[in-house]
């Protein structure tokens, strides 16, 4: 017990704490501007960011990942406050949060062994190009002052750990850039001009809406897709971090964990949540590696609203902008594109399909899913190819199949054979194949019906267990429309 303990949460405490540090300094522009994005107060997401970051410390699957409000959450939630307010907003994350927890307890995680290696890696880069490309937003408007402060932010960035690596570069170019900035009373951007912060404590909050059925079909629909983003998110940058760290997650306790950290962020005023890719590279980037890591990201984002506000709103965001850009470029899988020549083409087809999408929609999920589906029909374009070879005896002639026995070979098998100009006996081998579903029954049963029909007979040999047993709750009569 005590060295589990010891391995989840203090097992790296000095870049632990510096690392959670770090973060929550580029927690708050992201939290407010996604506030803004939802069309809520700016500390309707930095209360959200708090809750989550701290309570999915004790109850996710993946230690060192960031969970927090986040744009993909915040664009689904605009039209839920437009029409019916804020309050429908706090009962629709509690319930984003149950069926998370539902979800996690069906073992949705096990999905994720689903999503292909090229999804992963256009998921991965296409985040990387959304990163970057929201930090342009930034640059509008802006002197070269601006410029020059995300140069220094970069240089410092890219340099100081080639001094040291005891304090995370990202923290020391936050600091140091913000000093410049206060201290030359430099005219740019800063947190202070994305949304007013207020240095109140999260109080738990009952949403004040009615307890009716009225109410659940109004927020069930948001609550379903809620649910469905903040999960895909979250669980897709789990593996990600498996990836970077040579570590592995639990995705079904990530999954729970979500959910109950998601309850408790809709009684405490906050917006749904989810993981946060880009915070959580910047954590694995600057150090962290355990729970306390992601406990320090929402205690210190806490203490940063409530006793350093009036140093907060002074940061320029020339610094975080740099950081984010830094995180962008780490991000992005550079070695996918050297090899892109080299992997099969539907393959690059795919990854290129998800970056493409997920860059036009803005939508880190509908990209996956896409991806998802392209991967399917390309594997079930490879798998459907039936083969026979045919050698005839003195008892008849037999058919010996191989390749696989589903809805997208039928077509093609029931076409194998040369019913008219067959002997008597047909002997059908399935020994180098298998039946998968009702269409690979109904396939042998049309070309059983097809012999029968000629006064022939034929005789069936080779069936695995599985294959025999799905044949025989089927059953080999002819399917209608024969």
């Amino acid at each position: 017990m005590q060295q589990k303990l010891k391995m989840d949460w203090f097992s790296n405490v000095r870049g632990d704490v510096l690392s959670g540090m770090t973060v929550a300094f580029a927690l708050i522009p992201e939290a407010i501007a996604f506030s803004i994005i939802a069309g809520v107060s700016p500390m309707v997401g930095l209360y959200a960011s708090f809750c989550m970051a701290v309570i999915i410390a004790f109850t996710g699957g993946r230690k060192g990942m960031i969970s927090a409000a986040t744009g993909a959450m915040a664009l689904l939630v605009g039209s839920l406050i437009r029409d019916h307010g804020v309050e429908y907003l706090f009962a629709a994350t509690i319930l984003t949060g149950v069926i998370q927890v539902i979800l996690g307890v069906l073992k949705v995680g096990k999905l994720m062994s689903f999503v292909p290696h090229s999804v992963m890696t256009g998921f991965v880069n296409a985040l990387a190009i959304l990163i970057f490309i929201s930090q342009l937003d930034h640059f509008v408007g802006q002197g070269w002052i601006m410029y020059a402060l995300v140069a220094l932010t970069l240089v410092i960035v890219y340099v100081f750990p080639r001094i040291t690596k005891a304090v995370p570069a990202a923290l020391v170019a936050i600091i140091a850039v913000s000093i410049l900035s206060i201290s030359l009373g430099l005219q740019v951007n800063t947190v202070g001009d994305m949304g007013t912060i207020t240095s109140g404590f999260p109080l738990f909050h009952v949403p004040q809406v009615l307890m009716t059925w009225e109410t659940l079909t109004i927020i069930l629909p948001y609550s379903l897709s809620l649910a469905a983003v903040g999960l895909l998110e979250s669980l897709m940058t789990a593996a990600m971090l498996d990836d970077l760290t040579n570590s592995k997650s639990d995705k079904n306790r990530e999954a729970r964990g979500q959910g109950i950290a998601n309850i408790v962020v809709g009684f405490f005023g906050g917006m749904a949540s989810c993981a946060m890719i880009g915070q959580s590279m910047i954590n694995v980037k600057s150090g962290g590696r355990t729970r306390l890591s992601t406990l320090v990201s929402g205690v210190f984002l806490l203490f940063l609203i409530m006793v350093l506000g009036t140093f907060v709103k002074q940061i320029p965001m020339a610094a975080l902008v740099g950081v984010m850009i830094m995180v962008a470029i780490s991000t992005f899988d550079w070695s996918s594109l050297r090899s892109l020549h080299k992997i099969p083409f539907s393959d690059a087809l795919v990854m290129v399909v998800t970056v493409v999408t997920v860059v036009a929609t803005h939508n880190l999920s509908i990209g996956v899913l896409v991806g998802v589906v392209l991967s399917a029909v390309s594997f079930a374009w490879k798998i459907a190819k039936i083969r026979t070879t045919t050698h005839e005896t003195t008892d008849g002639k037999t058919y010996a199949v191989s390749g696989q026995m589903f809805f997208g070979t039928m077509d093609h098998f029931v076409e194998q054979f040369n019913y008219d100009k067959d002997p008597q006996t047909v002997t059908i081998d399935f020994s180098h194949t298998h039946v998968w579903d009702q269409s690979a029954v109904n396939g042998i049963a049309k070309v059983i019906a097809k012999y029968q029909e000629l006064d022939k007979k034929v005789e069936i040999l080779g069936l695995n267990e599985e294959s025999l047993k799905i044949v025989e709750r089927v059953g080999l009569s002819a399917p209608s429309g024969h």
